[in-house]
């Protein structure tokens, strides 16, 4: 038996924004990062709270949410008395924001558990409707997911005004990891009907979409598409998790900072071969994660009666999307060194393995496969 449910509400589309009139009385602890401050963004959602609540923000937020500065924000909540909490931002806003939720409510169990409005001002991480969180360790230079629903947003606010400034380089980073939702959320172990027909779905909008937001950040149109495609993928593994491509990249983006979805890209088709075990020929017999990589292949246009053939159309067109979308294809292309890359492979790959995503790949990998995927990676 499988118990599937959306805890989440969702507020989607124009004016959404405008649903935050409805919140009274509250004393709302908003975490957000330094630059929604900085260059007034914030104002687009504090206008709607400040008449009817007290408002404090926090920005002291950065890239892959240290421990620390969760710690740091769960002190001021609590010196505050929050009632309610709201994450603005991206993923490591968003992340930090279920921490401290998470943290305090076992620090304090006595007390009531704060709910949680997520706005999400990139379309890519899906955290508003995932029970996922990824906290660092900087010391240690590791990344550790909270996997609870303890952290489940109570309401995602999809409106993409916030996103419209994005620039070109966030927008296609971001809009791939949604892809890289689509794809390991569709070939997981855990995979169910619901998944699949989130996932499809999001993988269909990404194609359509994403190259419009790309090439035009004022088309409002492809901006909410991406923005609801973002959401659609993170219900679909939220439900049933990923797999190695997140497994390497949480583990090697804590060594080498490549923006997560970035670093995705870079995976993505390295991942995707090994999976559907290219490396056997195409008129070998195609595994589950071909078969399934093959359906996807065809909803983008791609109609091979071989599946293993199917599956290495969708890498050419992945690679050919990356090319388009000036993304880098190595990791060596990025600008990681050699020399630095064969220090760090054996320990990115122990670490990899270790990753709860790691566990819901349809092929377990041993140390030595996850250490060929990063040295294919790497150039």
């Amino acid at each position: 038996m499988e118990k599937i449910q959306f805890k989440t509400q969702i507020w989607s589309g124009e004016d959404a924004l405008t649903g935050l009139e409805s919140i009274e009385n509250q004393r709302i602890f908003l975490v957000t990062d330094p630059f929604m401050v900085k260059s007034g963004s914030i104002d687009q959602i504090t206008s709607h709270l400040e008449k009817q609540n007290d408002v404090k923000i926090f920005s002291d937020i950065q890239p892959d949410p240290p421990i620390t500065k969760i710690v740091t924000g769960i002190e001021a909540l609590q010196a505050f008395k929050a009632t309610l909490l709201i994450a603005v931002g991206g993923g490591s806003a968003i992340d930090a924001t279920k921490g401290m939720k998470f943290f305090a409510n076992q620090m304090s169990p006595d007390k009531p558990d704060l709910d949680l409005i997520a706005i999400p001002t990139t379309s890519g991480t899906g955290s508003e409707v995932t029970n996922f969180a990824v906290i660092t360790n900087s010391e240690k230079g590791i990344k550790y997911p909270l996997v609870t629903d303890e952290i489940l947003p109570k309401i995602a606010l999809l409106d993409a005004n916030l996103v419209a400034s994005a620039p070109q380089n966030i927008t296609v980073d971001t809009g791939m990891d949604v892809l890289t939702h689509c794809l390991e959320s569709y070939v997981s172990i855990n995979a169910n009907d619901f998944s699949d027909a989130l996932a499809e779905k999001a993988f269909q909008m990404v194609f359509t979409y994403l190259e419009r937001a790309s090439k035009n950040g004022s088309d409002m149109e492809a901006r909410q598409k991406m923005h609801d495609a973002s959401c659609i993928a993170g219900m679909a593994f939220n439900m049933v998790n990923l797999g190695l491509n997140h497994g390497i990249a949480h583990a090697a983006g804590a060594q080498y900072h490549i923006p997560h979805g970035r670093l995705n890209t870079i995976l993505m088709p390295n991942i995707i071969a090994y999976n559907a075990e290219m490396a056997d020929g195409v008129m070998a017999k195609p595994n589950r994660a071909a078969k399934k990589y093959a359906n996807l292949a065809r909803l983008i246009g791609i109609h091979v009666a071989n599946p293993k053939i199917a599956v290495r159309s969708l890498m050419n067109t992945i690679v050919q999307l990356r090319r388009r979308l000036k993304m880098p294809a190595t990791f060596s292309e990025y600008g990681i060194k050699s020399d630095f890359f064969e220090q760090t492979k054996e320990e990115i790959a122990e670490a990899a393995l270790k990753d709860g995503t790691t566990a819901a790949n349809p092929r377990k990998p041993s140390r030595e496969d996850v250490i060929k995927l990063l040295e294919t990676s790497f150039s």
